[in-house]
């Protein structure tokens, strides 16, 4: 019958809606139109400035935990804290990439990038993925070469309290980031908190070692360092299939549930021919396909597609726009039409 795409309203929390004028119907039903309305706008927003936001108050806390270990290896002198020192500063700065993402995704659609740009934020994604990747080499390198040249640590009480600061100080920076991520569905800022977390671990690490080597292990400084080699490896491959979900557009199939149950509440709707989401930095877009009457009229159908986006834009968490394709059903079951479009050109090539 009709591609009805994104019906674009100004509603409130309760649910107003703006009908096409009478004399103006015909215009409105043809134009391709969105979910863009101010309260979806203004969430778009919120969002990426809440994820701006969190990476900003997480570098300024890595800065802090970074000047308080810097300051301790003046004092001490420890070789190991600085390489942990300068590896915590080195992470945080994969806070620039997901930031400049955020900004790029607040930027308007344009006619080469239809979509917008929140892709970006994936991009990022593989950023921090390889970092913490790299973490890991370097971290595995430095435990191998420890183990095969020990070297005795030194001024270790300073040491251990500089491991305890940096532990305490990424641990909290993860768990604020992964907490924002989550709550605005950016795979990026969650896979950069679980970075966070992996430079707790190191650390923790040098807490480990100094206490093995207060006791006289020597030993105990390469052997933890290779156990945190692969608890990091073990957050690499989160964080990589977090992103790796993202990239290839894969969503939550009870997202998908909860989205058919909607549409198939909605009076007027036969059947869902078809549903797909995807992710566009952090938020959702949909495309349904619905089974009407064909009996309706063409302002009837468009009536019950633009309720179909609503509902669905209004019940599925962090979804901000559909596309509604409708489908006629002459008979019970007959939920589609191949070929229509086939029949329909043979009817206006043999019209005199």
């Amino acid at each position: 019958m009709t591609d009805v795409a994104e019906h674009e309203h100004h509603h409130g929390h309760g649910h107003d809606h703006e009908h096409p004028h009478r004399g103006r119907w015909l215009r409105h039903l043809l134009t391709p139109h969105s979910h863009d309305s101010a309260d979806k706008v203004d969430s778009e927003l919120e969002s990426s400035r809440e994820g701006l936001r969190a990476l900003w108050i997480s570098l300024a806390g890595l800065g802090i935990t970074a000047a308080l270990q810097a300051l301790i290896v003046a004092l001490s002198g420890s070789v190991a804290l600085l390489g942990d020192t300068v590896h915590n500063v080195a992470d945080a700065l994969t806070a620039v990439p997901l930031a400049i993402a955020f900004w790029l995704g607040r930027r308007a659609a344009t006619r080469a990038y239809t979509y917008g740009f929140g892709r970006a934020e994936d991009l990022a994604g593989v950023v921090i993925v390889a970092v913490i990747a790299g973490s890991a080499v370097v971290s595995g390198y430095l435990a191998v070469d420890r183990l095969l040249n020990p070297q005795p640590m030194t001024h270790i009480p300073w040491v251990l309290a500089a491991g305890l600061i940096g532990f305490a100080g990424n641990e909290i920076v993860a768990r604020y980031r992964i907490t924002v991520g989550r709550r605005i569905g950016s795979a990026a800022l969650v896979a950069d908190g679980l970075h966070a977390r992996t430079d707790g671990f190191t650390s923790l690490a040098v807490v480990l070692a100094a206490a093995g080597a207060r006791l006289g292990w020597s030993w105990a400084d390469p052997v933890v360092g290779l156990a945190i080699t692969v608890a990091i490896v073990f957050v690499l491959k989160d964080a990589a299939r977090e992103v790796y979900h993202r990239l290839m557009d894969r969503v939550d199939p009870q997202l998908v549930d909860q989205a058919e149950r909607e549409l198939r509440t909605i009076a007027g709707i036969r059947d869902v021919s078809g549903l797909r989401l995807r992710w566009i930095g952090h938020h959702l877009h949909a495309e349904a396909g619905i089974v009407v009457d064909a009996h309706l009229t063409l302002l009837a159908a468009h009536e019950i597609a633009a309720d179909a986006e609503h509902q669905l834009t209004h019940h599925v968490p962090r979804l901000t726009g559909a596309t509604v394709h409708v489908d006629p059903a002459t008979h019970p079951g007959d939920t589609h039409h191949p070929g229509l479009s086939h029949h329909r050109q043979d009817r206006l090539t043999t019209t005199p």
